[in-house]
C-alpha cells in the first residue's frame, strides 16, 4: 500500500531521515521500532504530510503522494495519531468523534439558515455512528464525558475511534502505548487486531513496548540513524546483531533489552 523510496529529511546539518526505503503491505500491521532518535516519528511526519521531504518519494497504491498536505491524505484514507493525544477537551467524547468527517453540511454558514433539517439529520446519523464506534471500543460509558477528563489510555482509544469515523485505509499510530496502563493497552491492541481482521485496516505502529509489538505486529521494521536497519519477524529482529548493536552498543548481547 505504501512505498517509501530513498527518503531524506534534513534539519540543517542533522539528517533525521537519511535514505529510508520500505514497503507497507496492504492488510498488514507493521511495527516500527528503533532507538530514540532513529527517525521514526520524522518518517511518520513526512509520510503523513506534516513535513516536506528533503528528497525521495512516497507512493500509496502506486500513486505519488510525496508532499501532499494532511487534509488531502485524510481524504485518501491515510490517517495518523500522535504520541500526545489531540482531543477537544471541552467537548464530550461523542462530540469529538462527530467532528471528524469532513464536508459536513453545517460547516457552511449559509446552510445553517437554509438546510437546518438536513443538518439535524446528518448530526443524528453522526451521533449513531459515534455510538457504534464507542461500543466497538467498549467505552460507551464515556460517551458524555468531557474528553479533557479522560486518562491517557482513554485518550489513545479516542484517537483510534476517530479513525473509525471515516473510511480509513491505513493508520499510522505513534507510540500508542506511551503513558497507558497494561489493561487499557490490551484493549487498544484488541481493537487494532479487530479493525485489521474485520474492516481491513492497515496499521503502522511505532512502539517501544516489545510485548505489545510482538502481540500484534508482523512484520517489524527497525530503524537506526535515519535509515532502515532490518526487517522481519520480531524474533528475527531481536536476533539481528546490527539491531542489538544499535540498541545496546558493541559487545552487548542481551537480546531481551531490545525495546
Amino acid at each position: 500500500m505504501i512505498e517509501v523510496h530513498d527518503l531524506h529529511k534534513h534539519f540543517g546539518g542533522f539528517r533525521a531521515v537519511d535514505g529510508a526505503s520500505l514497503r507497507i503491505e496492504e492488510g498488514s500491521i507493521t511495527g516500527l521500532i528503533g532507538p530514540n532518535g532513529a527517525g521514526k516519528t520524522t518518517l511518520f511526519n513526512v509520510i503523513a504530510g506534516r513535513l516536506p521531504p528533503t528528497s525521495g518519494r512516497v507512493t500509496m497504491g502506486g500513486e505519488d503522494i510525496t508532499g501532499l498536505p494532511p487534509h488531502d491524505l485524510f481524504h485518501l484514507g491515510l490517517l495518523r495519531t500522535f504520541q500526545i493525544a489531540h482531543e477537544f477537551g471541552s467537548m464530550t467524547v461523542r462530540e469529538n468523534l462527530m467532528m471528524v468527517p469532513g464536508g459536513q453540511t453545517g460547516e457552511s454558514i449559509w446552510s445553517t439558515w437554509t438546510k437546518r433539517r438536513a443538518i439535524r439529520e446528518e448530526e443524528r446519523a453522526l451521533a449513531r455512528k459515534a455510538d457504534e464506534v464507542l461500543d466497538f471500543l467498549t467505552v460507551s460509558h464515556l460517551a458524555d464525558e468531557k474528553a479533557g477528563n479522560l486518562s491517557g489510555g482513554q485518550k489513545k482509544l479516542l484517537e483510534l475511534g476517530r479513525t473509525m469515523m471515516v473510511d480509513a485505509r491505513i493508520v499510522f499510530l505513534d507510540e500508542v502505548g506511551a503513558g497507558v496502563n497494561r489493561t487499557l493497552l490490551n484493549t487498544i491492541g484488541d481493537a487494532i487486531l479487530r479493525l485489521n481482521a474485520e474492516r481491513g485496516y492497515t496499521f503502522v505502529v511505532i512502539e517501544h513496548d516489545m510485548d505489545f509489538i510482538g502481540r500484534i505486529c508482523d512484520p517489524v521494521i527497525c530503524m537506526a540513524e535515519g535509515h532502515v536497519l532490518a526487517e522481519g519477524s520480531l524474533a528475527e529482529i531481536k536476533a539481528d546483531e546490527r539491531v542489538i548493536e544499535a540498541y545496546l552498543g558493541t559487545g552487548l548481547k542481551n537480546k531481551d533489552q531490545v525495546a
